[in-house]
């Protein structure tokens, strides 16, 4: 019998793991709460022409597909029109909607935009919301990248205000502020600088080739994306013009003044400079002075995804080798794609999983989250069990977390279980606590052990 496995690119995750994750989560929608969003969940699977077109390329390519199934369903002369796809499926790479109709969700975005096309007669706009599922892509894995990940979104749509990109912003920082996520460089750059990067460069119907190569900075250098830009039939001149454009230094007024002269010649360009300064100015009047997290203009900023329109955002942490740890942006026509036009939208993501490798890697977690329990009681059995018992219930009564060994084991037993749960106390009701209705109460951490009577003890684990 072969050894029981899970899917490459997938993970199990332990109680500890899960405590981690959830503390990630929840400071995250405290956040998202405390600047007005929403939650919203959506199927984990949906209609495949809802996904497909949406992520440029590359990204389609990247969709896990669901084969249909459910032969004893069909008629007849389905059955057999679906064999023979099914013949063809085995030979070479092949969809068609006999085969597959569905698909597991890419992301939250497009999802979010289907649903407001949906919803639209019931939602109050701008709607703001946020959502934490998972996504699968069929993606080669590797550190810091899976097939099945945690997203965390969140979205404003039906505003065309960059107050709303300077909050998204303000979100971000303030997230990696309280995770105390050390070296992050939130990055910001703008779509409609890129569009005006490709004219100047003398392709304007190249620019999502200059994206998407443009993309690939951080991974392969310039002399890589100068090879792929002349494949995609880039000229040298227009490299030229890219290179300078992107490598412009200074602080970020600095950054904007120079562009503004190099790309004088762009109205398309000129907008989205614009279009900074005005975000940048509308985060400083509400950003908090105290986050330590590096707000940075980048024009090599790509985001390769065909339906950002505007603004773009991505977060990146020097203290760990790792890929983005979140991004987002503008997207003016994402629920036209639906059918619902001029519904502007502009939301941002968090990569949970990267986030946890990094905070695990960097041990920032809090040594609390190691155990749900506080406070382990142990089971001598008889009427010592049943005084554990109503000890229990008084603890629980009082809001401490705390378990009470099922078995009367060996102490020792009970202790090496105690010590590899990471119990902070143990609580040791014997006869002699028993018979002065009180208890002995352990501190794990510093050895010390005391006989208390149960408000007492109360009162200390309340601490």
């Amino acid at each position: 019998m072969s050894k029981p496995s899970i899917p490459q690119g997938t993970r199990d995750f332990s109680p500890a793991e899960v405590r981690k994750r959830q503390y990630i989560f929840n400071m995250l929608k405290n956040i998202f709460e405390l600047y007005g969003f929403q939650p919203l969940e959506t199927p984990a699977m949906e209609n495949l022409v809802t996904l497909t077109g949406k992520y440029g390329e590359e990204g389609d390519r990247l969709i896990f597909k669901i084969l249909n199934n459910g032969l004893h369903e069909k008629k007849d002369a389905d059955k057999a029109k679906l064999n023979e796809e099914w013949a063809k499926l085995l030979g070479k790479p092949y969809s068609t909607p006999v085969i597959t109709e569905r698909a597991l969700r890419y992301d939250l975005t497009i999802p979010f935009a289907r649903f407001v096309v949906m919803r639209q007669n019931d939602i109050a706009f701008p709607f703001r919301r946020y959502q934490m599922q998972p996504v699968w892509r069929a993606d080669r894995p590797q550190k810091g990248r899976y097939r099945e990940f945690w997203q965390c979104d969140c979205d404003v749509v039906g505003s065309t205000s960059l107050i709303n990109e300077a909050e998204l912003l303000s979100i971000y920082r303030e997230a990696f502020h309280q995770l105390k996520l050390p070296q992050v460089t939130v990055k910001i750059n703008s779509r409609k600088i890129l569009a005006g990067l490709s004219e100047l460069c003398g392709a304007p119907e190249k620019m999502m080739d200059i994206t998407i190569a443009l993309d690939k900075l951080d991974k392969i250098g310039w002399d890589g994306v100068t090879k792929e830009l002349l494949e995609r039939g880039i000229d040298e001149a227009g490299i030229e013009a890219i290179e300078t454009i992107i490598n412009v230094k200074g602080d970020n007024a600095e950054k904007l003044a120079q562009l503004k002269t190099i790309m004088s010649g762009s109205e398309t360009a000129l907008a989205g400079i614009a279009e900074l300064e005005q975000t940048l100015a509308y985060h400083e009047a509400i950003s908090n002075k105290a986050w330590a997290s590096d707000l940075r203009i980048d024009v090599s900023l790509a985001r390769g995804l065909n339906y950002y329109t505007g603004v773009i955002v991505e977060v990146t942490t020097d203290a760990v080798k790792m890929g983005s740890i979140g991004g987002g942006g503008r997207y003016d026509d994402l629920t036209g794609l639906f059918g619902l036009k001029n519904m502007s939208g502009v939301g941002v993501s968090f990569g949970i999983d990267r986030i946890y490798d990094v905070l695990e890697e960097l041990n920032l977690f809090p040594t609390a989250l190691e155990t749900g329990s506080k406070v382990l009681l142990l089971n001598f059995g008889g009427q010592n069990e049943a005084y554990a018992l109503s000890i229990l219930g008084q603890l629980r009564n009082a809001g401490i977390a705390a378990e009470v060994y099922p078995d009367a084991a060996k102490f020792d037993k009970q202790m090496k279980y105690a010590n590899k749960r990471n119990f902070r106390y143990v609580i040791i009701p014997g006869d002699d606590e028993r018979a002065a209705g009180k208890l002995s109460l352990k501190n794990f951490e510093t050895g010390e052990q005391q006989l208390t009577g149960i408000a007492e003890a109360i009162d200390i684990l309340s601490s």
